[in-house]
């Protein structure tokens, strides 16, 4: 399973020297096993990989982990949706009130955004996230986890490995202290083991308690929630676009110095990839 990154962070971060280390575009990674490709969420970096795809590609499954603007701002601007030959699969969560076709359509419509979901060329379905289901190699499990609005995390195995997928999660939310036992912990069922673990770093420990309940973890809970996990690499993520690279790697020094974490930790970079395997 080969997963790369084209978008990083949780809102688009200015441009200039110093966002191109980790880069600037919002949440959007692509997984690949043979000719099978995943894409998590449809941030701006997703127009990137939808000009890197390879015109000999018949089937892309897109998963959604809510559709906060974020992470589908960059939907109608993925070239491939304008492809005849292509089939398109974008799974993700309904709402209370609202399906996830009727919830797509409230971007994909004027005046927000000129073509609508019925007018792409693709062959498009829409699909609400069962609790598992099977794409070619890929077995996917999916379960709501704390933030605001219906979001769900995706855990993703295949023969290979164990990805987890849980980019805006706020695990110490009404687990203070944190952590506290492992099946009270949002996503813990999804991260339990995992070979790799993308996971929020949005804020700093001193920045957190002013940011209870806006759904993001602080740097310090993602080490903690990783640990009690027991996962073998975590993968920061979804990083504070205010944050310069610089600040960036302060925050996570800081972070790691006080957990001495002993798993990797290996911050995602737009434009890298790499293997997950056992």
């Amino acid at each position: 399973m080969n997963v790369a990154f084209w978008g990083t962070r949780g809102s688009l971060a200015s441009p200039g020297p110093d966002t191109v280390r980790y880069g600037g575009n919002t949440s959007c990674v692509e997984v690949r096993s043979g000719e099978h490709l995943l894409i998590l969420d449809a941030g701006t970096g997703i127009r990137r990989l939808g000009q890197a795809i390879s015109p000999t590609q018949r089937r892309i499954d897109l998963l959604l982990t809510h559709l906060h603007m974020d992470h589908i701002q960059g939907l109608g601007f993925f070239a491939p949706l304008r492809r005849p030959d292509l089939e398109v699969h974008i799974w993700g969560p309904a709402s209370a009130t609202m399906t996830l076709a009727k919830r797509l359509s409230r971007y994909l419509s004027p005046p927000l955004f000129p073509v609508r979901v019925r007018d792409l060329e693709c062959a498009l379905e829409l699909h609400e996230l069962p609790t598992l289901c099977e794409i070619g190699p890929f077995r996917i499990r999916a379960r709501h986890i704390c933030h605001p609005g219906a979001t769900v995390g995706y855990r993703i195995e295949t023969d290979d490995g164990v990805l987890t997928y849980l980019p805006d999660h706020e695990p110490a939310l009404g687990a203070r202290p944190f952590p506290r036992e492992p099946t009270w912990t949002s996503g813990y069922d999804l991260a339990e083991g995992a070979d790799v673990l993308i996971h929020d770093a949005q804020y700093t420990r001193d920045e957190y308690p002013q940011r209870v309940g806006w759904g993001h973890s602080s740097l310090d809970d993602m080490l903690s929630f990783a640990r009690l996990a027991a996962v073998r690499r975590l993968v920061p993520f979804h990083y504070d676009p205010g944050r310069s690279d610089d600040a960036l790697d302060a925050a996570l020094a800081d972070a790691m110095g006080r957990a001495s974490p002993t798993f990797p930790v290996t911050p995602s970079r737009e434009g890298e990839s790499f293997v997950v395997e056992r």
